[in-house]
């Protein structure tokens, strides 16, 4: 008896276990919870029944104020910056088929953070902060084109993007500790609470801009998951059934850039999630790249608010960065990984 159902059209296909679709509801209700919990907990604590007042309508000024001014845009900043890093982990493991890729592994955090430190030392004083998400957007996007260009040779093949790319992102950290360095001491506390990571002080404004990005690259992604399953099945089948392996890589390697790059622009160099939850996620539901999508986006969401709820409450009055929080788990993982994975 087939315990799964199937979706086919001429866009896209995937089959789902039906023992999967539970493992989702159960990430869906747990990401729920966290965020109304999020919104409980804080300087003062509001019952969840008035937070769910609150949200539907209810006219109470002060508990709407904390709420939905100070509470709400940053925990779905977290969500989001958490969801976007997760996905472009996957994305980036599924293209190079090794399970220890990620934005900041293969270079990508590395570009932003260089680009960003730079502008915080030199510019941020004539352009405005506002234009720290665009120089941190280009970093990363200048990062992976040279990664590709740097691996190609008659091709790009998966151990050279990795190898590439980890020399990119030493390259790239240097170049940040050396503008730190070289930077006042004001600029360098600035660049280092950025590249720490957190959603301190996120608002409307950052949430909206964020959003757009994701809106597109998610859809995109999820299009193109059937030819990643058929690429994870090794290059040469994946020629055979006719797909373009070398043109799908560099599809995949501009929608992780695409997602992870404005995260990192808005909310700092938060790392490990994306190795993290992707991992996560394929513990709980079946390899199919459309269904691990998802639920490593709701994994990553999960871990970013965790990270910031504990930031915010745990060492009460200071507000410690959520990367701090992140790195604290994610570094265990990688060496946990990197165990799994020795020959």
């Amino acid at each position: 008896m087939d315990n799964s159902f199937s979706v086919r059209n001429r866009f896209f296909s995937f089959s789902v276990p039906v023992r999967s679709v539970g493992a989702c509801f159960v990430a869906v209700g747990i990401f729920l919870a966290i965020i109304l919990l999020s919104l409980c907990l804080g300087d003062d604590w509001i019952s969840p029944f008035k937070v769910i007042a609150v949200l539907l309508g209810e006219k109470d000024k002060s508990a709407h104020f904390v709420i939905e001014t100070l509470r709400l845009p940053r925990v779905l900043m977290a969500a989001m910056v958490g969801a976007a890093l997760a996905s472009s982990g996957l994305v980036l493991q599924s293209m190079i088929r090794n399970p220890l890729a990620s934005p900041d592994i293969i270079g990508i955090t590395g570009g932003a953070s260089a680009a960003a430190v730079c502008f915080l030392s030199f510019f941020s004083t004539v352009l405005g902060l506002v234009w720290l998400p665009v120089f941190a957007i280009a970093g990363a996007l200048v990062a992976a084109l040279l990664i590709y260009m740097l691996a190609w040779n008659r091709g790009v093949t998966p151990m050279r993007l990795v190898l590439v790319g980890i020399g990119i992102s030493s390259a790239m950290g240097a170049v940040t500790t050396f503008v730190i360095a070289a930077s006042p001491l004001s600029t360098s506390i600035t660049a280092y609470i950025w590249l720490t990571g957190s959603v301190y002080g996120a608002g409307w404004a950052e949430v909206k801009a964020l959003l757009p990005w994701l809106l597109v690259s998610w859809p995109l992604a999820l299009y193109y998951a059937r030819r990643v399953n058929v690429q994870e099945l090794g290059d040469q089948l994946a020629t055979g059934l006719g797909i373009s392996v070398q043109r799908l890589r560099l599809v995949l390697l501009c929608l992780s850039v695409m997602m992870a790059a404005p995260a990192i622009a808005y909310a700092g160099a938060v790392g490990f999630v994306g190795m993290i939850a992707p991992h996560i996620a394929r513990r709980f539901v079946s390899r199919s790249f459309a269904l691990l999508l998802p639920v490593s986006a709701l994994v990553g969401a999960c871990l970013v608010m965790l990270a910031d709820l504990c930031g915010r409450l745990l060492f009460q009055p200071l507000d410690i960065p959520a990367g701090v929080f992140v790195s604290a788990i994610g570094a265990p993982f990688f060496i946990y990984l990197l165990y799994r994975q020795r020959f």
